[in-house]
């Protein structure tokens, strides 16, 4: 990590920017949300459905990974940077009433929102928790899948958050999850930039590397695919994208 970014700073731009995203669907960022973001990337129109429009149109994810994360009926789940919860209540859909779904995110306000969405349709099965995905705070083996999209890159501790993940699955646990990484070493101008850590580039870890650091805290990585679906909407963020090959991926990972 840059020894220019500043940690704080990041951390604050990050619950602005979306909490921005939160209570002003319609606004502009360097990132698409909302629904139709949802259906291209690989959602299925169905479960949709059944998920709560307020995180709908709140949803800042950058792939799709739930058919890599081979959900279970029962089985345990927790969703790291969970937002406004619309992975947590499609990843409720897919465990049903026998799982459990559990998310965790840094920001008062969307661990707020999600669990009243939760409690106002019916989610009993889902709970959100306050707190940081480097910390998490959790039993050692708690749980059968860890999920997560377009969050990790927005950490500076990313091999951290893979080592607390790796600690808190059960053994032969799977880890699923989509993000934001480059092809090419990005200048320090861009990797200090709070803003381009935001919005989800800046942060971005080169592939072999992110790929390496999820080896290195215990994982068997099973499948890499891009999301060719997915795109940065802003000038700043579409010129970042062309010159480092900033993209995203999906992956899947056993403990």
């Amino acid at each position: 990590m840059s020894e220019a970014l500043d940690t704080d700073k990041l951390e604050r731009e990050v619950k602005s920017m979306y909490q921005d995203v939160a209570e002003s669907a319609n606004a502009e960022f360097h990132f698409e949300t909302g629904r139709d973001l949802a259906v291209r990337l690989g959602y299925d129109p169905d479960d949709l459905d059944y998920v709560p429009d307020a995180a709908i149109d709140s949803f800042a994810g950058v792939g799709y990974y739930f058919d890599l994360a081979e959900l279970e009926s029962g089985a345990d789940v927790l969703d790291l940077g969970s937002g406004w919860g619309m992975d947590a209540f499609v990843a409720g859909l897919h465990v049903t009433e026998t799982g459990t779904v559990t998310g965790i995110d840094m920001t008062t306000e969307q661990v707020e929102k999600a669990t009243d969405l939760a409690t106002n349709n019916g989610f009993h099965n889902l709970t959100f928790r306050e707190g940081y995905i480097e910390d998490l705070p959790f039993a050692d083996a708690s749980f059968d899948a860890v999920i997560s999209n377009g969050v990790i890159n927005l950490s500076a501790e990313k091999g951290t958050v893979f080592e607390e993940a790796n600690r808190v699955l059960k053994p032969g646990g799977r880890l699923a999850l989509s993000d934001i990484i480059s092809e090419q070493q990005m200048p320090e101008s861009i990797k200090s930039d709070a803003d381009l850590w935001a919005a989800c580039i800046g942060g971005a870890e080169q592939v072999d590397s992110y790929t390496s650091l999820i080896e290195s805290a215990g994982f068997d990585l099973v499948e890499v695919q891009e999301n060719t679906e997915y795109e940065f909407i802003s000038e700043q963020a579409a010129n970042a994208c062309q010159k480092y090959g900033v993209k995203s991926i999906s992956l899947a990972a056993i403990k």
